[in-house]
């Protein structure tokens, strides 16, 4: 009855169980620390945190204390309590009071306590097994002995008979220890291989998980910019259908007053001649020859001039010029921005590339690298590195360590000055460039101020050879090279921030510029077979930093 009370007081308040890891608040109530816990979470929604046993209230969120004494009364109680009967099978032998049996004896048939094993046999004969009533399944179905060997050959359990006169003779048999061992063994093999499934689907969901938010990220971020486009798009006719209304407006007004004008010219005309003919008629109706002979003998002869093919109807040519103006403006402003969707587009499975760093071992002594290896600018004074074969030594270039190999990457640049390079280099493109140009000596390698790039096409070390592309923005000009091909392409813009997409396996390279209207610069295509370099090229006061 102590007991049971005891139980009682040593029971949590909200799972009605004895307490596990038990804590307490201030207030002096006792709880199990996965308990209070979760209900503490469940009061945060409401903001007001109190004690389950008393609701004393709490203004912040209460931090339970361990009760170390609790624990040991707790430990204590568990050591006193008589042990239960797991399997629910007792000792054949104690009749007076059931007692949990702690071994099976296939030969006796018969379950044995503690005390009872201590006594009982100790031979060979008498196999012992884990608490169990079914004994027939641990004896041969046939001799009614008890298995003790496994035959491998058949993979089945068998008693002793059944190796040396059965029809298991002759087979490969074990001891059942032997077999058990053999099985643990395989299986403990399997479990690796489980494991190692198991860990590999675990990386492959979080990956995957990890890929689902990102893909629903940019859709949408892509949702985001259609629904601009389509509204940017919608105003835009909304203003076309504005001004091509005004325009029929006004030649409707144009037309409608000459038409007006000529009536009221024609009603005037028509009064003319009205009394005109009553003149003629008064003519007709005289008898005395002289007066009508010298009466007036001029009369109108036309109505003015009508009114033009022109001037009488709308210029339709004008007004649907006017139309068709405005709708390829609008389809133009589509094709300058189609960088929105299509980077959006690509951005479903693209890589952002946030970790683009800068290689200070290939950055020329004319650089200065920032720290974080994001930025490079050009400077006057020689910075002294080391000499070493991947540094380049003529041109103020550099490269980054990491090389693109396949999937897709889109990174972004911001740029100031305007003398630059930006683009991919393979790994072999030349470092110490310069013999190949037949002027060499006139170009001062620590003066670029006033060179334009095409002064130096020729000189294998220089971006936009044969093992590189490049993307230049000089004098406010933009232009592109590879294999030595330049081509020209249209005045830059004052703001300066460069997207670069690069689709290794299709063999892609494009350049978009970024501002209020983005716009597609130019697209590489080849057949790449190296990895691919971010590779940077600066000149005067010019400076570019590589962005997430």
């Amino acid at each position: 009855m102590a007991s049971a009370d005891l139980r009682d007081e040593l029971n949590c308040s909200i799972c009605l169980n004895i307490y596990t890891d038990p804590v307490n608040l201030n207030c002096g109530h006792n709880f199990c620390k996965i308990c209070i816990g979760n209900e503490l979470d469940n009061q945060k929604e409401c903001g007001i945190y109190s004690c389950p046993e008393c609701r004393a209230e709490y203004r912040e969120r209460p931090r339970p204390h361990k009760n170390i004494t609790l624990l040991k009364i707790i430990e204590q109680f568990h050591c006193n309590q008589p042990a239960e009967n797991v399997t629910g099978i007792s000792c054949t032998y104690c009749v007076h009071a059931p007692v949990p049996a702690a071994k099976t004896c296939l030969l006796c048939e018969a379950s044995l306590c503690e005390t009872h094993l201590k006594v009982h046999s100790q031979s060979a004969e008498h196999v012992l097994t884990d608490p169990t009533t079914s004994l027939a399944e641990r004896k041969c179905s046939i001799h009614k002995e008890i298995l003790k060997y496994y035959c491998t050959t058949d993979a089945v359990c068998i008693c002793v008979s059944c190796s040396l006169a059965g029809v298991h003779r002759g087979h490969q048999v074990e001891t059942l220890n032997e077999a058990h061992e053999l099985k643990k063994q395989r299986l403990r093999n399997v479990m690796e291989e489980l494991k190692k499934l198991r860990e590999e689907a675990e990386n492959e969901i979080q990956d995957l998980t990890k890929h689902e938010k990102e893909v629903k990220d940019k859709a949408d971020r892509m949702k985001e910019t259609v629904t601009a486009l389509i509204m940017d798009t919608r105003k835009q006719l909304e203003a076309l259908e504005k001004k091509v209304l005004l325009e029929i407006s006004m030649q409707e007004e144009q037309v409608t007053l000459r038409i007006s004008d000529r009536i009221q010219e024609l009603e005037q005309k028509k009064s003319e001649l009205s009394k005109e003919t009553s003149d003629i008629e008064e003519l007709q109706n005289m008898t005395d020859p002289l007066a009508a002979l010298q009466a007036r003998d001029s009369f109108s002869t036309g109505c003015g001039d009508a009114l033009e093919e022109g001037e009488r109807d709308l210029r339709e040519d004008v007004i649907s010029a006017s139309f068709q103006t405005g709708l390829t403006d609008i389809i133009t402003g589509l094709k300058r921005n189609h960088i929105i969707v299509e980077v959006s587009k690509k951005s479903l499975d693209v890589n952002t590339s946030p970790d683009i760093l800068l290689d200070i071992d290939t950055a020329s002594n004319e650089l200065i690298v920032s720290s974080d290896l994001k930025t490079v600018s050009r400077t006057d004074t020689a910075q002294n590195r080391l000499e070493i074969p991947e540094r380049f030594e003529f041109y103020p270039q550099v490269l980054s360590p990491r090389g693109f190999t396949s999937r897709r990457h889109y990174w972004e640049v911001e740029t100031s000055g305007d003398g630059w390079i930006i683009g991919m280099a393979y790994p072999s493109i030349d470092r110490k460039g310069g013999q190949s140009y037949n002027n060499y000596n006139a170009i001062d390698p620590h003066n670029y101020a006033g060179i334009q790039p095409s002064q130096i096409y020729g000189i294998h070390s220089y971006m936009g050879d044969n093992k590189s592309w490049r993307l230049c923005r000089y004098n406010n000009m933009y232009s592109v090279m590879c294999d030595g091909t330049v081509i020209q392409l249209y005045r830059a813009q004052t703001f300066q921030r460069i997207g670069i997409y690069l689709d290794y396996e299709v063999g892609e390279l494009s350049f978009y510029e970024l501002s209020d209207s983005h716009t597609h610069l130019h697209t590489f295509t080849a057949h790449f077979t190296e990895p691919l370099h971010v590779a940077i090229c600066v000149w005067g006061n010019a400076s570019v930093t590589i962005r997430n």
